[in-house]
């Protein structure tokens, strides 16, 4: 497959992952992951409607985490029995979903507002110097908390340990909110208890639901939590956890995407560039970007993804928008000056990758935490997960300086040439 310009926005997530459970291959009944749905076995659609189909079905749901989080309060509501199967529950606070009042959206929707949306999201998730919260969700909410707690510190105390110690103490607080809440609504005070998140936060991707603590009221719906263990078998007719097997119609996994997998593996297909070297040859050793969207070696090619970039894991829309514009523009410029190709150099590549390096690394996903995503489920990540970072200065640092970059005109770092270099057939 050939094309003048390749952009490569295949998403961080996207290969779903199935869980390593002894006997997987030997169940007998219905089984999809989440990421393809079958509505022709549950009923319903992609719109809401009713799942009328489980109604004298038993499920079993692998998973608690974001995804799970969703489909669990229509599955509940839907099916004969629900088991959902825990290995580690999730840190599930209030989403507060609600229309949005048209008055006060009236005051705000004025020209430009989308994206002092996106900029004021940034600024507050990430600790920017933001007066007001126009988002005002669970993840701003976290951020502001922690800021707050921060200035309250005398200036004595602002140390990078005195800072981390306040960063600890309202992490402990928010979590012991979320806690609470649990108690608050789960009815039954062993079910409550297996659902309370016991780590930090950022430990594992916090959640946001309203309805997904009162799905286990529901007299159908059982929690199977495994205290870390997971499934431990799939037999012909059912699943075997906490030493009980328990027989069921069909199994539902909701257990996430590839991460930190070799690229080639999750897009499903490798770039060819300059002398028949590969991308996946490339990134051997770690990932090497410009502005994580240009590659040294494959002219006219784009990636569309956070990393090496604002690395920004919860508003992943500002930075498809950020390199939708960034790409756009370049190819623009390479047409409109009747050039054929555009790479960015080596030095400029090797130059960017030092500035990221030069940062505090990843914040989230201690190995200390429990496994999940975040830590690579616990295990060494290897030498390549250094180079998964962002801007050191930071998300909003990041797309101030992108927008510099490209506004000034001169596409620092890329080389123009009039002829294409010859590729191999």
């Amino acid at each position: 497959m050939r094309a003048r310009y390749v952009a490569m926005a295949n998403g961080p997530l996207s290969r779903p992952k199935l869980p390593g459970i002894k006997g997987i291959n030997d169940y007998k009944g219905h089984t999809f992951h989440t990421s393809r749905w079958d509505y022709n076995y549950t009923g319903g659609d992609a719109n809401g409607a009713p799942m009328t189909n489980l109604q004298n079905k038993r499920v079993a749901i692998i998973g608690t985490g974001a995804t799970s989080v969703q489909c669990v309060p229509h599955l509940a509501k839907s099916c004969e029995t629900l088991y959902v199967f825990q290995r580690t529950p999730s840190s599930v606070d209030v989403r507060n979903n609600q229309p949005t009042d048209e008055d006060w959206f009236n005051t705000i929707a004025t020209p430009g507002w989308q994206q002092r949306w996106l900029e004021n999201f940034t600024a507050n998730q990430t600790g920017g110097m933001a007066s007001e919260d126009l988002v005002m969700d669970g993840w701003t909410d976290l951020s502001r908390r922690i800021q707050a707690r921060i200035r309250t510190l005398p200036e004595a105390e602002r140390t990078p340990h005195g800072m981390m110690a306040a960063w600890e103490d309202s992490d402990y607080e928010k979590m012991n909110e979320i806690r609470a809440r649990v108690d608050d609504i789960v009815k039954d005070p062993k079910t409550a208890e297996g659902l309370k998140a016991w780590y930090r936060q950022l430990c594992k991707r916090p959640c946001f639901h309203d309805d997904y603590l009162d799905s286990f009221n529901e007299p159908g719906t059982h929690l199977l939590h495994t205290d870390g263990k997971g499934v431990e078998q799939i037999t012909e007719t059912g699943l075997v956890a906490n030493g009980v097997t328990y027989e069921v119609d069909c199994i539902i996994y909701a257990s996430g995407f590839e991460v930190g997998t070799e690229h080639k593996r999750r897009a499903g297909f490798d770039l060819t560039g300059r002398g028949g070297h590969t991308l996946s040859d490339h990134w051997r050793d770690g990932m090497k970007t410009l502005h994580g969207t240009h590659v040294h070696g494959f002219p006219n090619a784009f990636i569309v993804q956070p990393t090496q970039g604002a690395n920004l894991i919860s508003n992943v829309p500002h930075n498809l928008t950020e390199s939708g514009q960034t790409i756009a523009l370049t190819v623009r410029h390479t047409l409109d000056q009747g050039h054929q190709e555009v790479e960015v150099t080596d030095d400029a590549e090797a130059a960017w990758v030092e500035i990221l390096l030069s940062g505090p690394g990843r914040m989230i996903g201690s190995q200390d935490c429990t496994p999940g995503y975040y830590n690579n489920e616990g295990l060494d990540p290897g030498p390549g997960a250094k180079f998964h970072v962002g801007y050191p200065q930071g998300a909003s640092a990041y797309f101030e300086y992108l927008k510099q970059w490209r506004s000034c005109g001169q596409f620092s770092g890329l080389s123009f040439r009039d002829k294409p270099e010859a590729f191999p057939d």
